[in-house]
């Protein structure tokens, strides 16, 4: 194979990566690109196109997380991941460790390791990646990687999401939730909701949002229930989606244009988190993005009207 061609079958490999150690598509994407024009650029070929593009890209995301965290640090309400619809590499021998490892609530356990850490951790636990690769990767020794790696899982077993084990029962709940978001039925919804369930809503400053984050299966059902039938009479659709891995759907305008995404955390046969992207600049890989605040404006003419 020449360069491209071997560059392009470790692409979904490298989004992955960098998807993982910085939670976010747009950026992810970026250093893809940046690993490719090193890699075109280098004039010798390595030993190991795939340990060496690995590195590379793994670098890049490290130096990109590190100025990213002080944003992050300034961000307006909740932070949460940019969604991601479905996952490039795929490894049947590891795919549940995949799909949990790309779980909202695993990226946001993630944000709390140093950047080294989170790539270490990344590295050897979902990709299994030898302690030599990495080493090389993040520019410390294998036993540094070693220490990294064990202050990382002491980090991450402490609040490791747990979710529904069978697909098919999640799917099955995650549909009985949006008809019943669809309908505005408050106690069907209540019924499906555990007790301290939270729901999170991230607009990042730059679309209507969640004041702060709501909590208790009375309260979240209350409110879902008093503002999707309001978005189904202005034509807002529900389009069914995993969203990280996990059972969620996609909300569009009238134009088919994305409002906002909302997954949901399943275990125990109840919904225990539920987190909504709305922030424009966390959508557009999805598509053509909508106006969030004409749409809030359309909802609260519809309540006016109804009273």
């Amino acid at each position: 194979m020449n360069k491209v061609e071997e560059f392009e079958e470790l692409r979904p490999l490298l989004f992955s990566i960098a998807y993982r150690i910085l939670g976010s598509v747009s950026e992810a994407e970026d250093a893809v690109q940046e690993t490719w024009l090193r890699f075109d650029g280098s004039t010798t070929l390595p030993t190991s196109v795939k340990a060496f593009l690995s590195a590379t890209v793994t670098r890049i995301s490290i130096d990109v997380l590190r100025s990213a965290r002080m944003r992050r640090e300034e961000y307006v309400g909740p932070w949460l991941p940019e969604p991601l619809l479905s996952d490039p590499y795929q490894d049947p021998a590891r795919s549940a460790e995949l799909a949990d490892s790309v779980s909202m609530a695993a990226l946001l356990l993630l944000e709390r390791l140093s950047p080294l850490e989170r790539s270490v951790f990344v590295l050897r636990e979902v990709f299994g990646f030898g302690f030599d690769d990495i080493a090389s990767a993040v520019g410390r020794s294998e036993a540094a990687c070693r220490q990294l790696l064990v202050r990382a899982r002491r980090h991450m077993e402490a609040g490791r999401p747990r979710f529904e084990a069978d697909r098919q029962e999640r799917q099955e709940l995650a549909t009985r939730f949006f008809d019943a978001l669809h309908e505005g039925d408050v106690a069907g919804l209540r019924d499906l909701l555990a007790a301290d369930v939270q729901l999170v809503g991230d607009g990042g400053g730059k679309a209507p949002q969640l004041a702060r984050a709501v909590a208790g299966a009375e309260n979240v059902a209350r409110l879902l229930a008093s503002v999707f039938p309001l978005l189904a009479r202005i034509d807002v659709t529900c389009e069914p989606h995993e969203v990280n891995s996990q059972p969620g759907a996609i909300f569009r305008d009238r134009d088919g244009k994305v409002l906002h995404t909302l997954a949901l955390d399943v275990l125990d046969g109840q919904i225990q988190t539920i987190r909504s992207v709305i922030n424009p600049d966390k959508l557009s890989h999805l598509g053509p993005v909508a106006d969030a605040w004409a749409i809030d404006g359309e909802v609260k003419q519809t309540r006016r009207q109804m009273r």
